[in-house]
Order: structure tokens, then sequence, then C-alpha cells
């Protein structure tokens, strides 16, 4: 009977987490009733929860996590000091005359943007605030419109420098060790946030490649659902627009992945040199005033301490999951599958894509993928490829009608003539293509191990 407790302590976070309680509180709280009710009973030993301060001290010194503060202060800046408005209207009035121009122009500044905050709701919703009423003046079909809106927001999970990336490298790092030690390997091997956004890259030109290919093709198909913007300017003043609105994001983007890919900076100091040519872009657009500063601090704050009390909450359930043996559980449930590996992930990013309807990528990262990780990396899977089909799977659930966050986030700020129907039927033709990224992935895993390979080796 007690080898099922792990899996009954993972389904009662499930419902406390639907019945709306704070999931940092669900996962500790949970976890502490279970380990005291194990402690009366005689089926836990309340040793384990001596390892909880060494765990918290862990956390708290931990240098790969001081980069969330930052990449989230660099996020909130930029998206405070205007540059995507400036992007996204110097991009229409290059591509507005173009049948699918103004979407075009939305998935591009969709990308630039994920990568500049690598926050995915503060994309999908300046996106939606900025873009939508100007797609829909325009005549956009409104299904075409917050479809391509939600799923470039997305983007910020998979695009680096990505908050996601800098989470599940870290989470993805202790894995990798810990499955070289079970299986008898001493000197382990390392991965590192760098080596998952270097393997990122490929798949996010990919996916944003495909999504221009549809918004091109529907702009073929039926012309009447993307019309070009008539009087766009096409001048000289329209591309001396463009390259003042694109140049300095794009230099702070390569700035911060530059460093990183060169081994100049680790992604720690990189977030940190993107966090200050933030403020500083915000300073030469004169957006930086004292009451902006307060409201971007402030931002920053919350998030970091959202995430950190998520990180706490799930150390002390992943600390109790494994004091009832709920990791030796897991791999004897995978290894007793048939298919092998190949059953065993199926069914792990089965269940990863429907947890991401209630759970967002943080509780993911911090729950599930350190009980799952050291199993499936013990069969033999590459942990760079395993963090980027993760990801992307998230991005894939985030988007899925009816409970994918991004269309929350969408339906949050679209005016009242947009239907939500409008909104999950624009999101079917874009999740088709994330699966299709996902199976290209599955079937060719060089597409996310071969730059790493090249860069690092």
């Amino acid at each position: 009977m007690s080898e099922w407790i792990p899996l009954l302590m993972f389904l009662v976070v499930c419902l406390v987490l639907l019945a709306g309680y704070p999931v940092a509180f669900s996962l500790g709280g949970t976890a502490l009733a279970f380990a005291a009710l194990g402690t009366a009973t005689g089926v836990f030993d309340v040793a384990f929860l001596q390892a909880l301060p060494n765990r918290l001290f862990g956390i708290m010194t931990n240098q790969t996590l001081m980069a969330v503060p930052l990449f989230v202060l660099m996020g909130v800046m930029l998206e405070k000091s205007r540059v995507a408005e400036d992007l996204l209207e110097g991009m229409a009035r290059l591509f507005g005359r173009v049948r699918g121009g103004l979407g075009i122009s939305v998935t591009l500044v969709g990308m630039l943007l994920a990568a500049s905050t690598g926050i995915c709701g503060a994309t999908v919703v300046t996106m939606g605030l900025l873009s939508l009423p100007t797609m829909l003046k325009r005549g956009y079909d409104p299904k075409l419109a917050t479809g391509t809106i939600c799923a470039t927001g997305t983007l910020g999970q998979i695009i680096p420098p990505s908050i996601a990336l800098v989470l599940l490298g870290d989470v993805m790092s202790t894995a990798y060790q810990q499955a070289q030690l079970d299986m008898g390997i001493f000197s382990p091997k390392t991965v590192s946030v760098g080596d998952l956004f270097v393997g990122a890259m490929i798949p996010g030109l990919i996916l944003v490649c495909l999504y221009i290919a549809w918004l091109v093709l529907m702009a073929w198909l039926k012309p009447e659902s993307s019309p070009p913007v008539t009087e766009s300017d096409h001048g000289s003043t329209a591309n001396r627009s463009l390259f003042l609105s694109l140049a300095p994001p794009l230099l702070l983007i390569f700035a911060v992945l530059g460093s990183i890919m060169a081994g100049i900076a680790t992604p720690t100091e990189a977030s940190a040199v993107g966090a200050f040519g933030a403020t500083l872009l915000a300073l030469t657009k004169g957006q930086l005033s004292l009451a902006r500063t307060g409201e971007v601090v402030r931002s920053t704050t919350e998030v970091t301490c959202m995430v950190f009390l998520i990180l706490i909450g799930a150390s002390v359930f992943s600390l109790v999951f494994r004091g009832f043996g709920g990791d030796e559980a897991i791999q004897h449930i995978f290894e007793s599958m048939p298919g092998g590996v190949f059953t065993a992930t199926l069914i792990v990013m089965l269940v990863i894509f429907l947890l991401g309807f209630i759970l967002d990528f943080i509780e993911i990262t911090f729950v599930v993928v350190p009980i799952v990780g050291p199993v499936l990396l013990a069969m033999g899977l590459d942990p760079i490829w395993l963090g980027i089909m993760i990801a992307v799977n998230l991005q894939t659930s985030f988007l899925t009608p009816p409970f994918g966050f991004a269309l929350f986030y969408l339906r949050g700020v679209a005016p009242g003539s947009v239907a939500t129907t409008d909104i999950y039927k624009g999101v079917a033709p874009f999740i088709m293509i994330q699966l299709l990224l996902l199976a290209l992935m599955a079937i060719w895993p060089g597409i996310i191990t071969w730059l790493p390979s090249q860069v690092y080796q």
C-alpha cells in the first residue's frame, strides 16, 4: 500500500490546486501533511526533513537562479519603455503593403519581444493591447489575429533568453547529475542553462518560420482574412524608423546571447548585462522616470518572490516524495512499460501537456521534472533534447483550449467584440504547427543537439 502514497500525494496536490489555493503553499502544505501522517503510521522516516534546511540554503546560494530577477528586470524594463510599440510601428510600415504583412509584423515583433522579455504572459498581454485593435481595424479575421498573437506570445517559452529555460536548465542539471550517480558514474558531466539557450535557437527559429509560412498561406488562400495596410509609408523615413526601433533591442539580445555563446559570460552574468542594457535603453528613450522605475522594481520583486516561494514549496514536496520512495516507484513504472524509453517519454510528455492546463511552467519545472527527469536521463536520453522538448510541449499546452494560459491572458485584454470561440479556433492551426515541430524534433534530435555540439565542442 505504501508504494501508492507518492502517487496519491501528486493527485492530492493537483486537487488542492484546482480548488484555488496558492501553488507554493499547496505544494509545501500537502507534503508536510503527508509527512506527518506517514510519521504517525510509521511509513515515513522524519529524518528526511532534516535535509530541508540544506535544500533551502542551496536555493539561496544558487548562482544560476540569480539570473531570474535580472532577466525579469530586463523584461519588465523593456515592456515599460515602449520598445514593442516602436517595433510594431516600424514593422507595420515595412510590411504593411503586403497581404498578411501586418500578421508577419506581429510575429516578428513577438519573437523579438519574447527574446527580450522571456515572459509568456507579458508578451501576450503587450501584443494583445498593441496589435489586436490595429489588426481588427485593418479588417483582419478575428480568428487569425487572435491566433497569431497567442502563438507569438508563447514564444517566450522557447526563444532565449527565456526565464523558463533558466529554471529548466538549473533543474535539468541537477537531474542529469543524479541520473549519472544512479548509474554509478561518479565524475558526472554537467548541462548548463547556456546549453539549453543554444539548443533552443534552431527550434525557435523554425517555429517562427512555420508561423510566417502559415500567415502567407492564409493570405494566398483567403485574401480577405489578412488585407494589406494601404496607407503605409514606404519611404526612407519608414526604413530609418524601422532601423531606430530594431537596432537597440537587437543589440541587447545579441549582447546577452552572444556573450553566453562566446563563453565570455555565464547566463547569470549575461542577465546582468541585459538588465543594465534595458535600463540604459529606457533612459535614452526618456522613459526612465522615478515613478516608472518604482513600477519596474515592484513588478520584478513580485515575480521573483513568486518564483522562489514556489521553488521552496516544490523542494519540500520533492523531499517528502522521495522519502516515501516516489523516485523508485516512478523508475519501476517506467522500466516495466512495454516499448521502453519511447513509451516512457511519450507518457511523460502527455502528462506534462495535461498538467500545463492547471499548472504554470514554474510549478511543472520544479515539481514534475525533478521526479521524472533522472529516470528518463538514466534511460539514455540527451538532457538538452529532453529540456527543449519539455519547453515546446509546455508552450503547446499553454495554447490549447479550453485551459491554455495564453488564451486567458489574451481574453483578458481583447475587446468584447472578439468571441472566446474565435480565440479557440484561431489557435488551432498554430497548435498543429507546434505538434509538427515536436514530431520533427523527436524524429531528428539533431535539430536541438547539433548547434550545442558545434558551439561547445
